[in-house]
């Protein structure tokens, strides 16, 4: 305390220590160093992706789903793709962020085979199959994939008649693409797979158009219900005439046994009555002359001389020579 009444304090700090402080402060940076390496050491790839590590850019390995050991600092990166996701392209139309499915002409509108313009909208599924090749192979898989499927839809489409192409041919069609497609993306070698081609919608360009089509397609179904109809008769009409075309030959074929064993039976008895002739000409000559006089003449007796004069024998009746009633 001073004469006057007042305090003053000599404050005399300490020189500072740089050695000391310069030592904290390699340490503290030695130990950020160090956490960020551990931290950045290890990744994890979960079960839908497939890793691609690279050693300074260079393709090192492929890392399944799981836990990994890296090199840190940037020495190798890690690139995860979804492999085992299906992805979506669609082509003549996109989905709002209302749900709405909008059309894009640029895209839907395609002419015919038989020069007729209709609007087509594709939905197209794939895959990544090769992560290293998706990456590296080109700068944009995706779009030269969507390319590459517009191009043979539009081939294939052409080439397609418009019945075919808004009505019953939509399968072959979607056949079709699809191999054209998957033949070409195995000489691209850009890493991807195609699944699926589908077509979501096929109509004609106006109202009108639609109208006549709608026409066309009542039309072909009441013919297919037509001739629906006359097979249904065909079919119950078909049993009965077949079973009064087998009566028939059933009888044809009886009256043909028929007369076969009567002529086999004439034949025997001219046979026999030749024998007979031939043993007794004169006998059997007077016997066909009796019978077929009975035969010609039924209900007629016949009276038999077998002499002349006094001599004469008359011999009664005849039926019980020649056998008959």
């Amino acid at each position: 305390m001073s004469t006057d009444g007042t305090y003053s304090m000599n404050f005399n700090p300490k020189p500072t220590d740089v050695k000391k402080v310069a030592k904290i402060v390699a340490l503290c940076a030695l130990a950020l160093v160090v956490l960020i390496g551990v931290l950045t050491c290890f990744y994890t790839v979960d079960d839908k992706q497939q890793a691609v590590v690279t050693t300074f850019g260079k393709v090192q390995d492929i890392a399944e789903p799981g836990l990994h050991f890296k090199l840190p600092f940037g020495i190798q990166q890690v690139h995860k793709v979804d492999v085992n996701v299906y992805q979506k392209i669609q082509l003549g139309y996109f989905t709002d962020s209302q749900g709405m499915d909008i059309t894009k002409a640029s895209e839907s509108t395609m002419i015919t085979g038989d020069y007729n313009i209709v609007n087509v909208d594709f939905f197209v599924e794939y895959k990544i199959s090769d992560p290293v090749q998706y990456l590296y192979s080109s700068n944009d898989p995706e779009l030269i994939l969507k390319n590459l499927i517009q191009s043979q839809v539009r081939n294939v489409v052409g080439s397609s008649s418009v019945d075919a192409v808004l009505t019953d041919g939509k399968e072959n069609i979607q056949m079709q693409v699809k191999e054209l497609v998957a033949e070409i993306l195995d000489t691209y070698d850009i890493g991807l797979t195609l699944v699926d081609v589908r077509i979501q919608d096929s109509e004609p360009p106006t109202q009108e158009v639609v109208e006549a089509f709608k026409a066309v397609e009542t039309a072909k179904q009441t013919a297919e219900a037509v001739v629906n109809s006359a097979k249904a008769y065909q079919n119950a009409q078909l049993p009965q005439a077949q079973a009064e075309a087998d009566k028939l030959l059933q009888n044809a074929e009886y009256l043909k046994q028929k007369r076969i064993n009567e002529a086999v039976e004439a034949v025997a008895m001219f046979e026999a009555m030749y024998q007979e002739y031939i043993q007794n000409p004169e006998i059997t000559r007077a016997r066909m002359y009796y019978e077929t006089i009975s035969q010609v003449l039924p209900g007629v007796k016949v009276y038999i001389n077998t002499g002349s004069g006094e001599s004469m024998n008359m011999l009664l009746p005849l039926e019980s020579l020649v056998g008959g009633k």
